[in-house]
């Protein structure tokens, strides 16, 4: 259900007068994010920050502002590092100056929204880091990612940020893309619960953040609407192909549970829906996310994507339109939006627009506490905030972190139990690979630089692991000496989306032209996912050299082609991007501290000329190229284990207005397990073409030493049966792991026939 409490409720009295009293121009204002937010402060001559001449001509220019984007952002595009960059002991500091400066330029002192980068953590000197979507979803726990995600959100509630600008809605479609880990895998249903664990995390339930600065939270913005991860051929912002149908069942459905969840922001995505630009999609911003879900919050456009508009519009100022009338409220980097006050001074109409558009920016401002009368008598807008409040998030953050990046390992292959290794047995260790020193490949992109010693890289995890062995860690292929006497060679392979201080960026802060370093990301789409730089030739030679096993970890933020390391690696661990703490996860996964539980997000393609293959695909790819007749080399939802848990006696009632489905998960070994359940179904008789297979729900459960627990799902019947079947026809086939049952309808039918919507709006892992 929507977010009924506010939902299509009137303005409060405060946002009515503050709007009746702006200007044109200062409404348009409203509705603009013009500036990077790092060009509008420096450090002043005699200490403390200024405002730079830049912020104050665009403060000066609208009587206000309306958001202010990344304030606090620092990496290789902003050009902010440790060396000059705000420091966390400084942004209250900062946001107060910025606060203050604003409301003193208006004449109705009304704060602006600070907006910032958190796709995984605060992107700014000292925020903490999680591992990336793509890894978190490995981990299959909403729970986890709730608590992570509150966290981060009191990080930037204690530094005065009002806006998390968060991925959650793009699905992994295609590997070729170099954001694919920003995605939570290429399931609807996991990727929609996963979601809903980021908002109720960050603003702190349905009712949204407690006020600017407040613990309660942050509003989260979430990008991108919709169906990025679409686009032909992997590439990023380009066209996406894609029936209405496909589009509300696979890249809606997160949408949905955001909304149920209280979600107080969107950004409307670059790409264009069968040619339809996100951005100036009526149909997507106003008619499914406001009238038919019950959004009431705003929507902002992804960076410079309006002045995109201008090919398919014709002039700035048509394209600022056409996005508005889509239901776009406020824009980022954009010259168009500014053409707002000419065309809405010619058109009553644009001038409704421009007020609607106002009114819910103004809106969000009052639930922040960024109104005149929210606050007053104070003279600026945030709060005290410090490092007494950010020391605890950190650590928070930090400790969660940890755990996420343990639960994202995923073990693919372990043939003859060679993992885990036993700490004591070994005396040479050889570690190689492109990522065996490498600490920013663990991170993925939309990162800081870290502190110095905040974290480690593989190397460096191994040797205090295993102080009593010698770590042999060449460059490049080891030599026959390095390998004599080795008991076992661990390849650290994968790829990196660590962005160079040097690299050249596109004004949107996409890598832009050849990386340095990055060999995914955004900018970095790639024709072949092959491993990069050799690495199929790097494990085939260490295989012919060694005498000893030889385990790969596989550090990526895509699906790579992993075909030629299975065949050559005696085990391989998949670790995604794990964020500051992957090289302990994956040292302790390695050697037995800590057991990989985690599955496949993922479909992982065995020929890079078979993808895009998912595991939802209507047909199956099987058999179809005479040069890759089975392309798929691990499915979607695939893991092993060290220690192995059984699944029996799956039962199913089946009701006029619901399903119980059961499973018993037994655990035989002398310690606990974390156990994963998934429930699939293949639905059938219908009127459209089935899906091979379907997330139904899932669990991850905690099940003592020696212990039976039975997990049970309670759905609604109409998401069990395909859609348009009659009662006589429909039959679906579930499946958790190894085991198989069928369900009909119940005796009495539902209806003539049954209607099925998206397949996360009707059930969930709780």
């Amino acid at each position: 259900m929507p977010n009924t409490e506010h939902a299509g409720a009137p303005a409060p009295a405060a946002v009515e007068r503050v709007l009746t009293q702006l200007s044109p121009r200062e409404k348009v204002g409203q509705l603009n994010q013009r500036l990077y937010g790092w060009q509008a402060v420096e450090r002043a001559p005699r200490g403390g920050f200024r405002l730079t001449d830049r912020a104050r001509a665009e403060i000066d220019r609208w009587g206000g502002l309306g958001a202010l984007y990344g304030l606090f952002r620092a990496d290789a595009w902003s050009g902010r590092s440790w060396a000059g960059g705000i420091r966390p002991e400084e942004r209250a500091e900062v946001a107060a100056l910025v606060q203050d400066e604003v409301a003193r330029a208006g004449r109705h002192r009304i704060g602006v929204l600070l907006s910032e980068e958190a796709p995984h953590g605060h992107q700014a000197l000292g925020g903490t880091l999680l591992p990336t979507n793509l890894a978190v979803a490995a981990g299959w726990d909403p729970d986890s990612l709730t608590e992570a995600a509150a966290a981060v959100a009191a990080e930037l509630a204690a530094s005065g940020v009002h806006l998390a600008l968060v991925s959650a809605l793009d699905l992994l479609r295609d590997p070729r893309w170099g954001r694919a880990e920003e995605c939570f895998g290429e399931d609807p249903l996991l990727a929609a619960e996963l979601t809903r664990a980021v908002v109720t995390g960050m603003q702190g339930g349905p009712g949204g953040p407690r006020g600017v600065g407040g613990v309660g939270g942050v509003a989260v913005v979430l990008k991108h609407l919709a169906a990025q991860g679409e686009a032909v051929g992997g590439r990023n912002g380009q066209s996406a192909v894609i029936g209405r149908r496909d589009l509300h069942e696979l890249h809606l459905p997160s949408v949905r549970a955001a909304v149920e969840a209280g979600a107080l922001g969107f950004m409307a995505a670059y790409n264009d829906i069968d040619g339809v630009p996100c951005c100036a999609n009526r149909e997507l911003l106003t008619g499914f996310l406001r009238a038919e879900c019950g959004f009431d919050g705003i929507v902002m456009a992804d960076g410079l994507a309006v002045d995109r508009l201008v090919a398919m519009a014709g002039s700035p100022t048509a394209a600022a339109v056409a996005a508005l009338e889509a239901g776009v409220d406020l824009s980022l980097w954009d010259e168009s939006f500014a053409q707002l006050e000419s065309a809405a001074a010619q058109d009553t109409r644009v001038a409704g627009l421009v007020d609607a558009a106002c009114r819910r920016v103004l809106a969000l401002k009052h639930r922040l506490g960024l109104l005149p009368e929210d606050n007053a008598g104070a003279e600026g807008q945030a709060p005290p905030a410090g490092r007494e409040r950010l020391e605890p998030a950190f650590r928070t953050t930090d400790r969660l972190s940890r755990r996420l990046a343990r639960q994202s390992l995923v073990l693919l292959h372990n043939p003859d139990r060679l993992l885990p290794l036993a700490p004591r047995s070994l005396t040479k260790v050889v570690l190689a690979g492109p990522n065996a020193r490498e600490v920013t490949a663990m991170l993925g992109d939309y990162v800081p630089p870290l502190p110095e010693r905040s974290a480690v890289p593989l190397e460096h995890a191994l040797r205090q692991a295993l102080p009593h062995a010698e770590i042999v860690c060449p460059p490049g292929l080891p030599s026959q000496a390095d390998l004599s006497g080795a008991d076992v060679v661990i390849l650290a392979l994968g790829g990196t989306s660590h962005r160079a201080y040097d690299d050249g960026f596109a004004a949107n802060g996409a890598v832009s032209g050849p990386a340095s370093v990055a060999t995914a990301g955004e900018g970095v789409d790639l024709a072949d996912v092959s491993l990069p730089g050799g690495q199929d030739d790097l494990v085939a030679a260490v295989r012919a050299r060694s005498d000893c096993p030889v385990v790969a970890v596989v550090i990526a933020g895509r699906p790579h082609v992993l075909t030629t390391v299975t065949d050559h690696a005696d085990a391989v661990l998949w670790a995604g991007y794990p964020g500051p703490h992957g090289a302990e996860a994956i040292s302790d996964a390695l050697l037995g501290g800590c057991a990989p539980v985690g599955l496949l997000p993922f479909t992982a393609p065995r020929h890079p000329g078979a993808v895009p293959v998912r595991y939802n695909d209507r047909h199956s790819a099987a058999g179809v190229y005479r040069d890759a007749p089975d392309p798929v080399l691990f499915p979607f939802g695939f893991g092993l284990r060290y220690t192995s848990v059984g699944f029996d006696r799956l039962t199913t009632e089946v009701s006029g207005r619901s399903v119980r489905v059961e499973v018993d998960v037994t655990n035989p070994a002398p310690t606990e397990a974390e156990v994963i359940t998934p429930l699939f179904a293949h639905r059938t008789g219908g009127a459209v073409l089935p899906r091979r297979r379907e997330l139904l729900a899932f669990r991850r459960v905690t099940v003592p030493p020696r212990t039976r627990v039975t997990v049970a799902w309670d759905l609604p019947a109409e998401r069990c049966f395909a859609e348009g079947a009659t009662a006589a026809q429909a039959r679906t086939d579930l499946y958790v792991m190894d085991l198989g049952t069928t369900i009909r309808p119940y005796a009495t039918p539902l209806a003539d026939t049954i209607q099925v919507v998206g397949p996360a709006t009707q059930a969930g892992p709780h």
